[in-house]
C-alpha cells in the first residue's frame, strides 16, 4: 500500500476531528446561551432600573478572565451611552477605591462568587451605601450574599474537555453584559445619533455621519418641471453627471425620476417626441437630510440605485434639498 496514501488519510481524520471539537465548543457553548436566556427572570429587570437609575458611573470590576470580559462589559456600556469603566479588583484596596464615589453603581463578576480580591470592593460599596449588582454562578456564594441583586449563570460546565478553562463561563458572562446594556439602551430610547456621538471615529463614525454632510446641494440638483420637453431633460442629465433628473411639479415637489434606466425602457417609442411625465419612474426613492450615511447605503443597496434625491420629509410637500450618489459613500469611507 502506499504509503503517502496511508499518510494522507490519517491527516484527513486528524483534520476531522479537529474541525468536530471546534463544533462541539461552539454547540455546547450555544446552547449555554440559549439556557442563560431562559433563565432571565426580574433580577435582570432590577439590575437594568437600578443602573438606568444611577446618577454616577457603573464600575465594573473582576479578577482573571472575569476581569478581562468586565472590561468590555464596562467599554460597552460606554459606548452606549452609560458612564461606565473598569477597576481591577486586585488594584482597587490599594488605592484604587477613591476612584469611586458616592453615586456610583457596582457590577462585580465572579464566576464562583468567592474571589478573595473583590472583598474590598464590596465592603467599601456597603460602607458608602452603593447598589451592587453581581454576575456569578453560585447562588448561595460571598459575593452573591453581599449583593443587592445577583445575576445567576446556568451550570452548564465549560467547553474545555477538563473542565477547567474559562470558555463557556466568559462567553455566558459577556453576553449577559451585552444584554443588560442593550436592554437599557433600549430603555432610554438611544438612537443611531446618540451613537454616533460616542463613535465619531472609523468606519462606523462615518456611517453614523448624517447626510446633509455629504449630499450635492440644490443648485447642483439636476431638476425639470413634468412638462419638459425629453430633449432638455436629457441635456441636463448630461450635464450634471448624476446620470438622472428629477422631476418637480408646480410646487416644486419631487413626483418623479428619470434615469438611464428609464431611458432604455423608452427605446422603442418616439423618445424625443415625449414629456418627463411620461418617461419618468414616479415615487421614487427619497431621503432625509437628517438620515445617517448607513442608512444611505442599506438604501442604495436595496433599491439598487445609485442616486436618491434629499427631501425636507418634515413636510407634507417633498421639496428637494439635494442629492447624493452612491459615489459620495466612497468619499465619505462608508464603503
Amino acid at each position: 500500500m502506499d504509503i503517502s496514501v496511508v499518510a494522507n488519510a490519517d491527516k484527513d481524520e486528524l483534520n476531522q476531528t479537529i474541525v468536530q471539537k471546534g463544533r462541539d465548543v461552539l454547540t455546547r457553548e450555544a446552547k449555554g446561551l440559549l439556557l442563560l436566556a431562559e433563565s432571565l427572570d426580574d433580577s435582570f429587570e432590577s439590575a437594568v432600573q437600578v443602573i438606568s437609575k444611577t446618577h454616577g458611573r457603573l464600575i465594573v470590576s473582576g479578577v482573571g478572565k472575569s476581569g478581562h470580559v468586565g472590561r468590555k462589559i464596562a467599554a460597552t456600556f460606554a459606548s452606549t451611552g452609560q458612564p461606565a469603566f473598569f477597576v481591577h479588583a486586585a488594584e482597587a484596596g490599594h488605592g484604587d477605591l477613591g476612584m469611586i464615589t458616592k453615586d456610583d453603581t457596582l457590577l462585580l463578576i465572579s464566576y464562583s462568587g468567592e474571589a478573595n480580591e473583590l472583598h474590598a470592593l464590596f465592603n467599601y460599596a456597603h460602607r458608602l451605601q452603593l447598589p451592587v449588582i453581581s454576575i456569578t454562578s453560585k447562588r448561595a456564594s460571598l459575593l452573591a450574599t453581599h449583593s443587592n441583586i445577583t445575576l445567576i449563570l446556568p451550570d452548564v460546565g465549560e467547553a474545555c474537555p477538563m473542565g477547567l478553562a474559562p470558555t463557556t463561563s466568559t462567553t455566558l458572562t459577556m453576553a449577559l453584559g451585552d444584554a443588560l446594556a442593550v436592554a437599557l439602551l433600549s430603555m432610554r430610547g438611544f438612537t443611531k445619533h446618540d451613537f454616533n456621538t460616542f463613535h465619531p471615529g472609523g468606519n462606523l463614525g462615518h456611517q453614523l455621519r448624517s447626510i446633509k454632510d455629504f449630499m450635492h446641494l440644490q443648485e447642483r440638483v439636476p431638476l425639470a418641471p413634468s412638462d419638459t420637453p425629453m430633449t432638455e431633460c436629457l441635456m441636463r442629465m448630461s450635464a450634471s453627471g448624476f446620470g438622472c433628473v428629477g422631476i418637480i411639479d408646480d410646487n416644486a415637489c419631487l413626483v418623479g425620476v428619470i434615469t438611464d434606466g428609464d431611458l432604455r425602457r423608452h427605446m422603442s417609442t418616439n423618445l424625443l417626441s415625449l414629456t418627463a411625465s411620461d418617461v419618468m419612474t414616479k415615487n421614487p426613492a427619497t431621503i432625509a437630510p437628517e438620515a445617517l450615511m448607513g442608512d444611505a447605503l442599506a438604501l442604495f443597496e436595496q433599491k439598487s440605485i445609485t442616486n436618491v434625491f434629499v427631501v425636507d420629509q418634515s413636510r407634507a410637500n417633498d421639496n428637494v434639498l439635494g442629492i447624493l450618489h452612491v459615489h459620495d459613500c466612497l468619499r465619505g469611507k462608508i464603503i
